[in-house]
């Protein structure tokens, strides 16, 4: 049996800006992602201050840990983007960036994106993370 993921958008619900408001998934086995924090191989902070690097660092990784469980951002069933801003272009500009990433399609299932106040890193400015439906 290969996965079946459906997305809706029920009609009496507003509009969303590419994320659906329902995931439902038949698959037998579910990866949860840890958060994907802007750090390098190192553990060292990646683009302090800046947030397009710290998305691109972030993309990355999650693309990487979604690589290791042999998914890819299509199987991604639920996402949470933690921005450390209250500021809604701050927020809408990483919604962007990531959107627009090679894990862009992850952010197309059911997702959640929220100002914080902090971040588990001095600097840290972006995290994501992401609930997998493996494929078989």
């Amino acid at each position: 049996m290969t996965e079946k993921i459906t997305r809706i958008n029920p009609e009496q619900l507003h509009e969303t800006p590419g994320y659906h408001h329902v995931t439902v998934v038949e698959t037998g086995r579910t990866a949860y992602l840890a958060g994907q924090c802007p750090l390098d191989r190192n553990g060292d902070l990646v683009g302090s201050g800046s947030l397009e690097t710290q998305v691109d660092q972030v993309a990355a990784n999650a693309f990487t840990a979604l690589t290791a469980v042999r998914a890819q951002p299509h199987h991604v069933v639920r996402s949470v983007i933690y921005v450390r801003s209250d500021d809604r272009d701050a927020l809408s500009a990483a919604w962007r960036r990531l959107t627009d990433s090679a894990i862009g399609p992850a952010f197309t299932t059911a997702s959640t994106l929220l100002g914080v106040a902090q971040l588990g890193f001095p600097g840290q400015l972006v995290e994501v993370d992401l609930t997998v439906a493996l494929p078989e």
